[in-house]
C-alpha cells in the first residue's frame, strides 16, 4: 500500500502486521457490538455548513484543555495493552504526541510502566487510573504518576465490571501470548510482530507486575486482576482520589446527564464524554449522540471532552462544534502503532490534524477557537 492517507488505511495495515488476538482487542465492542458501530456511525449523521467567499488564511488548530497548551485538541486516550500492538507500543506513542504537541494518557493497564514512559519524554503525560481494591496500591499507583510529574490524573469510572467482548474470550487474550497451537499461529503469520517483540523485555503489565503485593509473574497477575477492579467505587470515593491526587483530575466514563451533574459537583476539571469505545454497555447511545445535552446540562461548571468513535478531523471538528473542549482517539492511534510503530501514530494525528484544518477552513472560520454549531447544517 502507499502512504497511508486515512485511518482506515492504517486500519487496514495495522490488520495484516498485529497477530489476530491483539487487533480484535483493539478493534472490538462488547456483546453486539451496537453501540461500538453507533459511536462511528452517528458522527455522519452530523452534516456541515459549506461557507465560500470569507479569508481562510492563518488559521490556527492551537488551544488548551484543562488550561494546558495542545496543538489541536486532540489527546492519545488511554488503551490497554498497546505495548501488543507494537513492542514498546506505550513508549512509541507518547513520544510521537510528544512531538505533535498533544497530550498521551497511560493506562494503569499499560504494557510500559509510568517509568518506562517518562524515561523517553521531556514533557509531562497524562495518567489514567483504575481503582482497585487494594487502596494501597492505587495510592503507589498516584505517588509513582507524581514522582514522574505527570500533569493531569484521568480517572476512569466505568470499568466497575468488565463489559463481555466476545472476540476476546474467543481469542484467548493474554499478555503475553499464550502458546497454544492457535495463539503460536497468529503470531507465526506476523513476523515483523514478532521481531520487534522479541528485542523487548517490555511483555506484561509494568505497572502492575512488581508493584502489586503477591503479584510477580503472570499466574499471579491473573488472580489478581479478576478480583481486584472495585465494583462499590462511588462518587464518595473521587473525593479521596483528589485529595490525594492534588493536581488536574479528568473523570472518564460519563454518558449520562445525571452522572454529569454529579461529576461536575466533585470539583474535577473535566469529564470525558464516553461509553468506553462501546466495550462497556452494549446498546448505549453513542458518545457524540450525548455530548450536547451533557454540554447544555453541565458546560458552563466544567469542561467537557468526548471520546468513542473518532475516525476523522472533521469527527474532531463536529464534536468542537458541539461544545467539547477537546477530543480522544484510541483505535485511530493504535491502528497507526500496529501498522508502523512511531512513524504510524505520528502520520494518524498528521492526518486528523490535515483533515481538521482543511475542513474548518471549508466551513468559513480560521481559529478552533471560534468554532461552534453555526458550522452544522440546521445549527445556524
Amino acid at each position: 500500500m502507499a502512504t497511508p492517507l486515512t485511518i482506515a488505511d492504517l486500519k487496514t495495515l495495522a490488520q495484516r502486521r498485529v497477530p489476530k488476538m491483539f487487533f480484535d482487542y483493539a478493534d472490538s465492542g462488547a456483546w453486539t457490538e451496537s453501540t461500538y458501530q453507533a459511536n462511528e456511525s452517528d458522527f455522519a449523521k452530523i452534516k456541515l455548513r459549506q461557507r465560500v467567499l470569507v479569508d481562510m488564511t492563518n488559521r490556527t488548530l492551537e488551544t488548551t484543555m484543562i488550561g494546558q497548551k495542545v496543538s489541536m485538541p486532540v489527546a492519545l486516550a488511554p488503551t490497554g495493552l498497546t505495548g501488543m500492538q507494537h513492542a514498546d507500543g506505550e513508549m512509541l506513542a507518547a513520544r510521537a504526541a510528544e512531538e505533535a504537541g498533544v497530550p498521551f494518557t497511560l493506562s494503569t493497564m499499560s504494557i510500559c510502566s509510568i517509568e518506562d514512559v517518562a524515561s523517553v519524554t521531556t514533557r509531562p503525560f497524562w495518567f489514567q487510573l483504575y481503582v482497585m481494591r487494594d487502596k494501597d496500591f492505587v495510592l503507589n499507583l498516584i505517588n509513582r504518576a507524581k514522582a514522574a510529574k505527570c500533569s493531569a490524573l484521568v480517572l476512569t469510572a466505568d470499568l466497575q465490571i468488565l463489559g463481555q467482548r466476545h472476540k476476546d474470550l474467543r481469542n484467548g487474550l493474554s499478555a503475553p501470548p499464550k502458546f497454544t497451537p492457535k495463539h503460536i499461529w497468529q503470531m507465526a503469520t506476523r513476523p515483523f510482530w514478532c521481531l520487534d517483540m522479541l528485542q523487548t523485555k517490555r511483555r506484561t503489565f509494568g505497572n502492575i507486575v512488581g508493584h502489586a503485593k503477591n503479584v510477580s509473574d503472570l499466574s499471579s497477575l491473573s488472580s489478581w486482576t479478576a478480583e481486584q477492579f472495585d465494583p462499590q467505587l462511588s462518587w464518595a470515593d473521587v473525593a479521596w482520589i483528589k485529595e490525594q491526587w492534588g493536581g488536574p483530575l479528568i473523570i472518564k466514563g460519563i454518558c449520562d446527564v445525571e452522572d454529569a451533574k454529579a461529576a461536575a459537583e466533585t470539583g474535577a476539571d473535566a469529564i470525558i464524554v464516553s461509553n468506553h469505545g462501546g466495550r462497556q454497555l452494549d446498546g448505549a447511545p453513542s458518545s457524540i449522540s450525548m455530548l450536547e445535552p451533557i454540554v447544555d446540562a453541565v458546560g458552563h461548571k466544567i469542561e467537557v471532552h468526548l471520546d468513542g468513535g473518532i475516525r476523522s478531523g472533521q469527527d474532531v471538528l463536529k464534536a468542537i462544534a458541539l461544545g467539547a473542549k477537546g477530543t480522544y482517539i484510541g483505535r485511530p492511534f493504535l491502528y497507526g502503532l500496529g501498522a508502523m510503530g512511531k512513524e504510524g501514530v505520528t502520520l494518524a494525528l498528521g492526518i486528523l490534524r490535515k483533515e481538521m484544518d482543511i475542513t474548518m477552513a471549508l466551513c468559513g472560520k480560521r481559529d478552533i477557537n471560534e468554532v461552534n454549531s453555526s458550522i452544522l447544517l440546521g445549527r445556524q
